[in-house]
């Protein structure tokens, strides 16, 4: 009778103790549990490991404990729970184009999840999409074109994964017209930090679907996302002028821009774009570009843009592409296709991101000190460099017409979006130590010619990992609501990088 209680009571605590049968059964150790599950786990003695495991910007490198590839939702599930049995910090990674290498965790010995192997763009009845998180943008826009001509707002980049893209904003050319990526998103289909498969949406843990857009690989992993889709416009035109400026005209050029984008009630939505800025051919000179594109009538872009062109002299150069949507889309990318089977080109570079507020514009002191540094230290810099400045608002701009509230994207009363990137000469490592300086200076001369008061956001999908204050930069009102949904849905901190939501 001893006995039979004892058997009973060691049964039934191995009962309660023992693990999932699916995590460790051959074996024991992590990695016998996880090549247990058929996920194609890589490990550091497997001969692919160094070509995985290389990030997009050269700068980095990290040594991944493994990086697994699941070809299904119950994959993702079974990788998370081995890793949380394991007490791995793991991250997924989509198309690899984090600014950070935040796809290989940011830190050495980190589980990656590879989502790579979900490819499947599906266009519904009711011209909704359902795309998984291993797509990049370029073969989204094609696949929604093909199967039903239609189109969605993202970014110009071919390559980029859709998978950060959308959880961090998703801004391009036709965000004035149709808003950000993550603005389209209807539901998500996601695998939670505890393994659990759940969707996401306004009417199912509406919580969650708050905070996944706009601080989205913090809290879960995205397997697919539902999205509203757009009639893809019949026509498209990329535009691209250009002159040599010294910095008092090029402050002119964008400052009359501003002008004219904030106070033209009838600035049409379907006209987006950006100032392009560059090395000009001598110290002291700027090439700055005026590059954008038009989705609207054809014959109505001259006109739209005459008000300001008027005021400018003729351009040094202008180069005006025509086309369908598909073709506006190769010519925004640089004239390139939009299939993304040939390998990714990789780049060793540093990036800064400034977002100016909708009602204080840039003064002409702050422009003035930014383009002066850009024409003089920019000459003599050690660093390739350009710098964008990204129109997201004006008049009639589709973005800011979302309440602050309404997502977790902290960013709705933007008037510029500017990114600051620095590259070495050579595109390889080593990136020179003073290239950093160089472009803390370029954000420098902005906010210290500017009034103490005004905010200046940053943009999180140009993602800075020396940034001092990234939760107030990127995050702004949300964060403290962020980090108590992050507590509650990811408590142990399991889907962490370096500007991840920290757990209160």
């Amino acid at each position: 009778m001893k006995r039979l209680s004892y058997n009973l009571i060691v049964t039934s605590l191995l009962t309660l103790f023992s693990p999932d049968p699916t995590w460790g059964q051959y074996g024991g150790d992590f990695q016998s549990s996880l090549d247990a599950l058929n996920v194609g786990a890589v490990f550091h003695d497997d001969p692919t490991y160094a070509n995985i495991t290389t990030p997009y910007n050269l700068r980095y490198h990290f040594s991944p404990i493994s990086v697994a590839f699941p070809r299904s939702p119950q994959d993702v599930s079974n990788i998370v729970k081995v890793g949380v049995q394991f007490n791995k910090t793991i991250v997924p990674r989509g198309g690899g184009h984090s600014y950070i290498s935040n796809g290989l965790g940011g830190a050495d010995n980190v589980l990656i999840i590879d989502m790579s192997n979900f490819k499947n763009v599906t266009l519904h009845k009711d011209n909704t999409a359902t795309i998984e998180s291993g797509n990049r943008l370029g073969d989204i826009a094609l696949g929604l074109f093909q199967q039903g001509g239609r189109a969605l707002p993202h970014g110009s980049c071919p390559y980029v994964g859709i998978g950060g893209h959308a959880s961090f904003g998703g801004f391009g050319f036709t965000s004035r017209m149709w808003g950000l990526t993550l603005d389209t998103i209807q539901s998500i289909d996601l695998v939670l930090a505890n393994g659990t498969i759940a969707t996401a949406s306004q009417t199912q843990n509406s919580d969650l679907f708050w905070a996944m857009r706009g601080a989205g690989s913090s809290f879960a992993i995205t397997t697919s996302i539902n999205v509203k889709t757009f009639p893809a416009p019949p026509s498209g035109i990329i535009f691209t002028y250009t002159w040599i400026l010294d910095p008092a005209n090029a402050t002119h050029f964008i400052s009359s821009f501003q002008d004219f984008v904030r106070t033209n009630d009838t600035l049409p939505p379907p006209l987006g774009g950006e100032f392009v800025l560059m090395r000009g051919p001598s110290s002291g000179m700027l090439n700055v570009q005026l590059f954008g594109g038009w989705w609207g009538e054809p014959d109505k872009l001259d006109a739209t843009l005459e008000p300001y062109m008027s005021r400018l002299p003729k351009p040094e150069s202008a180069v005006v592409q025509r086309g369908n949507y598909i073709d506006s889309l190769e010519a925004r990318a640089g004239n390139v296709t939009l299939n993304t089977t040939a390998p990714d080109v990789m780049d060793t570079f540093y990036v800064k991101s400034l977002m100016t507020p909708e009602d204080s514009p840039l003064s002409d002191k702050a422009l003035n000190a930014f383009l002066g540094y850009l024409a003089n230290e920019g000459a003599k810099s050690e660093v390739g460099w350009f710098v964008e400045v990204e129109l997201y608002g004006g008049k009639n701009s589709k973005i800011n017409e979302v309440p602050l509230d309404d997502t977790a994207f902290a960013h709705r009363k933007t008037l510029w979006t500017i990114q600051m990137y620095a590259y070495s000469m050579s595109r390889k490592p080593p990136f020179p130590d003073s290239g950093f300086g160089f472009v803390d200076g370029m954000l420098n001369s902005i906010v210290d010619n500017s009034p103490k008061e005004v905010y200046y956001g940053a943009y999180p999908n140009y993602i800075d990992d020396r940034l001092k204050d990234y939760e107030h930069l990127y995050f702004g009102s949300h964060y403290k609501r962020l980090q108590e949904l992050k507590s509650k849905y990811d408590p142990r901190n399991t889907f962490k990088f370096p500007t991840s939501i920290k757990p209160l």
